[in-house]
């Protein structure tokens, strides 16, 4: 049974503007009066301009504490033989990350950061847990192979429940979002995503997830390619999301949107993030401007997407595990970007002349 909407994410979507490129430029140019070579900072230096975009501040402030949300939900295409893990492992993880036991939880802790696993989709029923919120919209997706992933309704009121979580953890003191998932068959529900979204062919953004053999992979390439060909891929984006999406993607789509609104940096993890982001830009296109690219997963979706959107990731370190462990591990590179512009002297302040 779908809850009632909210409104979060037209909400989100109404209080969407542009980030400040006056504040962009200026620290740019702020930049280059520092104690040091013109640009030789890299992308430290275009971050920091981005952040003070976001928040309007020359310099721009430092995006600490974060919050790092795990929306997680199950998937109906599971039942193609998309992965050899069970369904059973989405639970099994949701309790691991509601308790602390997961990898994004170490490296949480580690970065200082905030984390709230919340069941938008979860196929079976959880047991509470103090970091878990219970926002279930229906018991799993549909299998987007054989029909709509899920219904209009129930798309939106995913996407609400990502807004309200923005809301909420920014309202909390958040001043920075990441974004983290979990869902068993996710990286299919993603593929699709990614191919409606950027025209590619379903086999050139299909990857093996976990890790899958041959045989598995054909049927989820199979499968991607049955749910394009009953959605119409020249509609609207929140039609196609929920032809194909996932619930956990949606609520994503929603957090992304909302965390802009709040004019925060969202720091986009992989593939499923990608997805999500792929949605909410086609949606609100100016969410763009709050968004950083964690990390490039190994998953030829994540390159697609990020190519179509145009953003460079920050690193690349062979992840392919998701839950947000590539965008937790970008923050400190965040931060320093912007302590660089906030506390570096400048070439006055060292007494130092000429360069360029």
């Amino acid at each position: 049974m779908t809850p009632p909407r909210s409104g979060a994410f037209a909400a989100a979507r109404h209080a969407l503007g542009p980030v400040d490129e006056w504040a962009r430029a200026e620290t740019a140019v702020h930049h280059d009066r520092l104690a040091k070579p013109r640009g030789s900072l890299g992308r430290l230096e275009t971050l920091a301009a981005q952040l003070a975009a976001v928040a309007g501040r020359v310099p721009p402030p430092v995006p600490r504490p974060a919050a790092v949300a795990v929306f997680a939900a199950d998937h109906g295409v599971h039942a193609q033989g998309v992965t050899p893990w069970p369904q059973q492992v989405t639970s099994a993880m949701v309790t691991a990350l509601s308790t602390g036991g997961a990898a994004v939880n170490v490296l949480a802790r580690q970065m200082g950061a905030s984390l709230i696993v919340v069941d938008v989709g979860v196929a079976t029923e959880l047991v509470p847990a103090p970091g878990l919120v219970q926002r279930k919209v229906r018991t799993g997706t549909a299998d987007l192979s054989m029909e709509a992933a899920m219904s209009l309704d129930e798309a939106g009121a995913a996407l609400d429940v990502g807004a309200e979580v923005a809301k909420q953890l920014v309202g909390g003191g958040a001043r920075c979002l990441v974004t983290g998932e979990m869902g068993i068959a996710n990286t299919t529900s993603s593929a699709a995503l990614v191919a409606a979204f950027t025209g590619r062919r379903a086999s050139e953004v299909t990857g093996r997830g976990t890790g899958i053999d041959d045989e598995t992979l054909a049927r989820k390439v199979r499968a991607v390619e049955r749910g394009l060909a009953r959605t119409d891929l020249d509609g609207e984006a929140l039609p196609v999301l929920a032809s194909v999406g996932g619930l956990e993607i949606a609520a994503l789509a929603g957090f992304i949107v909302g965390g802009a609104a709040a004019r925060v940096p969202v720091v986009v993890d992989g593939l499923i993030t990608d997805a999500a982001l792929l949605v909410a830009a086609a949606v609100e296109p100016d969410v763009l401007g709050y968004c950083v690219a964690g990390h490039l997963s190994v998953e030829p979706g994540a390159r697609a997407a990020l190519d179509h959107l145009g953003l460079e990731p920050v690193l690349d370190l062979g992840l392919r595990l998701g839950e947000g462990t590539g965008a937790c591990l970008a923050l400190p590179v965040l931060e320093a970007a912007a302590k660089i512009a906030g506390e570096m002297a400048t070439l006055d302040e060292a007494g130092v002349s000429g360069g360029g």
